[in-house]
């Protein structure tokens, strides 16, 4: 039996089918869940993860506690920018991952270009 997919899988899906990362320019994808957020920045070519960095990373556990969720997805961009540019990666495609471009996907996507990505 076919499992039915859920609208935020088929807008998932849809948004893949079109976009895809490269060696220079890799895919950042965001994931988003009822407590924390994650961040990868994805080289789909050769099939690695680049960087990565979420709210349980070492430098943001202690400060994910503080403020509202917004704040810290703020925070976890511009520490995604900040790692992107220490490998060199300053131009990268945004993958929203099926999220509607708002709230906390929205402040880490602002927070991100602010600290210096492209996209």
């Amino acid at each position: 039996m076919a499992k039915k997919l859920t609208p935020r899988q088929k807008r998932k899906f849809r948004i893949r089918n079109r976009i895809s990362g490269s060696s220079e320019r890799p895919r950042l994808t965001v994931f988003r869940s009822a407590k924390h957020i994650y961040a990868q920045v994805i080289d789909d070519e050769a099939g690695a993860t680049v960087a990565s960095v979420s709210t349980l990373s070492l430098d943001l556990r202690s400060v994910a506690q503080e403020g509202t969720k917004v704040d810290v997805a703020q925070k976890v961009g511009a520490l995604l920018a900040k790692v992107c540019i220490e490998k060199q990666i300053e131009k990268v495609v945004f993958d929203r991952n099926g999220y509607l471009y708002h709230g906390r996907v929205k402040a880490l996507a602002e927070a991100a270009r602010g600290a210096g990505l492209k996209f």
